[in-house]
Order: structure tokens, then sequence, then C-alpha cells
């Protein structure tokens, strides 16, 4: 039996003698031993090799992408070859600008992350291989924003396991601010650096990184450029979140730097990553410590865009509430928060479900009244406009409540008949110009609606809505606007407060993001409209076949400015030089009403989605820059929103 086994090592070490050696011909051996032994040899060998002409550490991203769970190549040494190339990169600049090794620190972090996704064993290799100081490094600068946005990716997955988070840990004090750097100066670090530069003076390797399996030329690799840098941020911030989640000691190391916490909220993966909470999912976490609370508390535009994210349609507007709630929650900031943050949150006073969230305007009630239960005569008095605000729930929520139990049946169905008829006047009122006058019936019907008429009352919110959008009134449009988007259910589904508060935001301007959100849940609301096989916009004779102009280049705007490379061109991404959308007149191709329209309905049915209804989706391209998107954009965000 020894000799058997004697013979079979050297025939062993023949097949492999007589191999090229390379990756290639290693993965070809058809005896599975060796096969294995090969492979093993050619992971020992690589890390030493002056080059990598044969694109061997690409062929392994490959198969790393293609199995990122299969054991057999980091068992066989990838990863330790990967750390290796890694380190050598990082020691040897030299090195890594022979032959074709510029790509190798790049593939090298993607292989390390693409195994570490989800296998912690494979994570306790990386990190018995040492993977985590070159990992460190390129995010700190030592390469470029390419090879950065491999290792942060990489170090996120290394910081999300129990097992290997000390490892990560031990370099927190290191780690936090290179992190927190990455976010902060990747989308002008790219721009800067890529895209700004002419196609002679990109560098040759990100160009065919960049381009692997892209057609389009020049426009679709900025695209990608973009997204890239966006997934940079985003998984920079996904490490810090990890961090935050698992080492509290850390938030004193994210909140030093006041600019980063200011600019956190309005970090958002944008349409191209919008599975990543990014921001707001970091400041969900600070928010749990106290030193989180004091640093955002103390950063009034982290407050404002925690406002303006929780009375948006974000998929992550649940996150902001979170964020909101937790810091009403401490007594220590409370005063300060309630002075800044009531009057966006009383809006929001009526959600119910919203995201994995239950009964929402239940906690911001709770939340908002707390001072009500406990006297804080030592405490400074709140501004004006959150007095009235909380003072306002507190007469919706507790007192009318109360009053209206205590009514009968046949006097709650008076008032409901009463409110319906203030409606019809304020409709008729508003057709003839009278826009004050609207506004005061709306109100009168609004006082006299009971609060079990959630139907009603959504209508008169976001009909008034459209009265303050006339008078150019934005901040009361958009209030009105989420109070309605907040009754309807499910919440932020009725379309025509949508694009009322899309319309509001624009006007204000700086809120672009948001706007473009109400815009896209619009048009996602449209096209599920569809599927009902409604019939009574064919009836009308409704042109069907377009979305409608002022719509679509809503959108087309929106898209241009909310760009993560929009501020830094020479124009500054606009389409158009007009701060407001034009009409939805009679007269335009979609077929909606004009602008003076109001909700004659009684509940959530809204006729408006109507008059779009068609077979297929397609936007009119009417004017410059508007962009042409297919169906599956809206299913996609749509499907994404139905799962929360």
């Amino acid at each position: 039996m020894a000799k058997i086994l004697e013979e079979e090592a050297e025939d062993e070490a023949e097949d492999l003698s007589s191999s090229c050696g390379c990756f290639f011909c290693a993965m070809k051996q058809p005896d599975a031993r060796l096969r294995r032994a090969s492979v093993a040899a050619f992971f020992r060998e690589l890390p030493y090799s002056e080059d990598d002409d044969g694109g061997a550490v690409a062929a392994v991203w490959r198969a790393a992408m293609d199995a990122p769970d299969d054991p057999e190549l980091p068992s066989l040494g990838a990863i330790r070859c990967m750390s290796l190339l890694l380190a050598r990169a990082v020691d040897d600049a030299a090195w890594r600008c022979r032959g074709q090794n510029a790509s190798v620190p790049y593939y090298a972090a993607h292989v390390l992350g693409t195994y570490t996704i989800r296998s912690s064993a494979h994570a306790e290799l990386a990190v018995a291989a040492g993977a985590v100081r070159p990992l460190l490094a390129v995010l700190g600068g030592a390469m470029t924003w390419v090879e950065r946005r491999a290792a942060a990716r990489a170090l996120g997955h290394l910081a999300s396991y129990d097992a290997t988070f000390p490892a990560v840990a031990r370099h927190a004090a290191e780690a936090v601010p290179l992190a927190v750097r990455a976010a902060s100066t990747c989308v002008s670090d790219v721009y800067t650096n890529y895209v700004a530069l002419a196609l002679s003076k990109r560098p040759k390797y990100q160009r065919e990184l960049l381009k692997r399996g892209l057609g389009g030329g020049v426009g679709a690799e900025d695209r990608k450029a973009e997204e890239w840098a966006s997934q940079l941020q985003c998984w920079s911030l996904y490490f810090l979140s990890c961090l935050a989640s698992r080492d509290p000691s850390s938030h004193v190391l994210i909140c030093e730097d006041p600019v980063f916490l200011r600019e956190l909220c309005r970090m958002w993966g944008g349409l191209a990553n919008g599975d990543s909470p990014a921001g707001v999912g970091l400041l969900r976490l600070l928010c749990r410590s106290s030193v989180g609370r004091g640093a955002i508390t103390a950063c009034p535009d982290a407050l404002s865009g925690l406002c303006d994210l929780a009375r948006s349609s974000d998929d992550w507007q649940y996150m902001a509430i979170d964020c909101l709630l937790l810091l009403l929650d401490d007594r220590d900031t409370w005063h300060d928060v309630a002075d800044a943050t009531a009057p966006c949150l009383i809006d929001l006073a009526e959600l119910r479900r919203l995201g994995p969230r239950r009964r929402l305007g239940d906690a911001i009630t709770s939340a908002l009244l707390l001072d009500d239960e406990d006297d804080h005569g030592h405490e400074p008095e709140l501004g004006a406009g959150a007095r009235e605000a909380i003072a306002s729930l507190r007469k919706e929520k507790i007192e009318r409540k109360e009053k209206e139990e205590a009514m009968s049946s046949d006097e709650l169905l008076e008032r409901k008949l009463l409110a319906k008829e203030k409606k019809r006047q304020g409709n008729d009122i508003f057709w003839h110009g009278e826009v004050d006058r609207a506004i005061e019936l709306y109100t009168e019907a609004l006082e006299l609606c009971p609060l079990s008429g959630r139907r009603e009352r959504l209508v008169l919110h976001s009909n008034r809505a459209q009265c303050w959008l006339a008078r150019r009134e934005v901040d009361a449009a958009a209030s009105d606007a989420t109070r309605a988007l907040s009754l309807a259910r499910p919440a932020n589904t009725h379309a025509r407060s949508l694009w009322r508060r899309a319309q509001a935001y624009d006007m204000k301007g700086g809120m672009a993001r948001e706007s473009l959100l109400d815009c896209l849940a619009f048009a996602g609301a449209w096209l599920d409209s569809r599927k009902h096989g409604r019939q009574r916009a064919a009836a009308r004779g409704a042109n069907l076949k377009k979305l409608p102009y002022c719509v679509a280049r809503m959108i087309g705007k929106q898209m241009s400015v909310t760009g993560l490379f929009a501020g830094m061109s020479a124009d500054g991404g606009n389409v158009g030089r007009d701060n407001r959308m034009p009409r939805c007149s009679d007269g335009d191709d979609g077929g909606d009403e004009d602008e003076k329209d109001v909700d004659g309905d009684d509940c959530d049915h809204d006729e408006s989605e109507e008059e779009f209804y068609e077979t297929e989706l397609r936007f009119c391209r009417s004017g410059t820059g508007l962009p042409i998107m297919a169906e599956e954009t809206w299913s996609s965000r749509l499907a994404r929103r139905k799962k929360t």
C-alpha cells in the first residue's frame, strides 16, 4: 500500500511538472484530485510572479462571481492568494504598473468581497490571511477610487460577522475616518479624476473595467462611473454601519465630523442602488446612542434632512421617522428636536402602516405630546411654530376624538353631510377662481368631517393642497398633500396628492430628490391602475397614449438635477431654466385636467389615474432632454414598494 501511494505521488508530481501552471489549464484538469493540486500550486505561486499577463486574477473573480458560496477555490488558497496580491500591490507601486498588473488590486479586492458576502467561514480565511490591513490601505487612498470601491465592499462584509468583527474593530480608530472620508469625497473624486477628464487622459485599465460588457459609448461609460461612485459611497456607509451597530464606542469617531453629519441624510443610493438605506441607515444607528443623538440634535441640517425624508415617498421614509422618534424619546434632546420638527411631524400623525412599521401615527403623537406628561418648567419655551403644531395635534388627536366619541351616530352623520356640502361649494368656488374662499370652505369641511371619515378628509386635504399651489404657498401645499398621503391606505398611494406634492417640492427648490420620488410613485400608481381594467376614461374619449407632458418633463428635470454629478457640471445638469413645471392643460397630449383640478370624489378612487390608462407605458418626447424609460423601470420600483 505504501508503494502504491508513493507511485501516485510521483505520478501527480510528474503531471504537475508537465502542466504550464496557469489557472486555466489547472481548471481544465479532468481528474479532480489533480485539478485541486494544480489550482493549489497556482495560488501558492501567483503572489510572487512578476505579472498577470494571462488575466488569471480576472478569471478567479469570474469564478467567484459565478459561485460565491462554493468553498473549493477558497479552500485551495484563493483568498490567501488575493490577500497577498493586494498587499504586494499596496507595497510595490512599480510591480503594480507592470504589464496587466494595474487591474490586479481591483480584482483581488473584489474576489475577497465576493467570497465573504454570505460566508463567515470565508471571512475567517480572509482575516487569517491578513486581508484587513491592505484593504484599509486601499480605502485610505493607496490606490484610486476604482480599487476603493471594491475594498469598501470587502471591509463591510468582514465587519458584518461575529467571528471576524473583532479583527476589523481593532483598527476602528483608523478605519472610521477613512470610511467617512471615502463616503464624503467619492463623488467629487470620481468626477474630477475620471468623468471630467478627456478620454485620452482616463486611465486605460479603468476604462476597460467600466466598459466591460457595456455598450452606448462615452455616455454609458460616464453613467457607469456615476453608478460606481454611488456604490463606493453606499458600501463605505455600510462599513460604517457595521461598525456602529456592533461597537457603540465608534459613534464618537463617526460624529466627530459635523460636515459629514450634515451631509449624511442627503447621501442616498439613488435609483441605481435603491436597496441601500445609505445615509439614513447610519443615522438611525447613531440615534441609538446618547452621543449620536446629541450630535444629530446639534446639527440643524441633519434634522431638516430627516424631516424632508420623513415627508417623502422614499422607500426608507420609515427609517427617517424612526430617527426622529428615537430623538424625541430622549428627554435630553426632546425640546430641541420637537422645536425643529413638530411642524413637519404633525403631517404624519395619521400614518398607520409604513414598511415594517405599524401605528406610526400613534407613535408620533405620543412622542410629541410627551411633554404633557411631565413638568419641565426649567426648559426654555418652544418656538411659536412648534407650540402651535403641538397644540393643533392635541386638539385633533385627543380633544376632538373624545368629543366625537361622545356624539350620537345621527350627529356624526349630520356633520359628515355638512362637510360634504362644504366640499362641493369649495369645488365650485375654486373653479370660479376664488381660491381664498375655497380654502376657507375646505377648512370648514375638515373641521366638520368626523375623524372616522378618512377618505373624505383625504380628498379635502388634497383639494386644499391644490389651492395652496395656486397661491404658490408651497409649504402649506406640501403639508396638506402629505396629510392626504398619510390618510391613504396604503400610505403614499393617492396619485393626485403625489403629483401635487411633487409640484410643491419643485417650486420650493432644493428638494429635487423628493419631487422626483413623488413623480415616480405617481407613475407607479398610474401603472398599477391600468391592471384593474377601468373603462370610464376610454368612454370619455381621453387620449391614453402618453403620460402627460408635464409629468414626463418633471421626471426628466428632476433626474438631471439629482444625479451625483449634477452639481459639478457647468450648467448644473438642469433641463431648462424654469423653476416650475408647466400646467397640464386640456391641450396637452396627456389629456390631464389643468392645474385648477380638484377632487370631487368621496373616496380613495382617483379619476385622474384613469386618464392615463393604457396598455403600454410610453413617455412623450416633446421637450429637450426628456427620458425614454421602459415599463420595467416603474415595475421594479413598484414591486420594491409593495414588499414593504
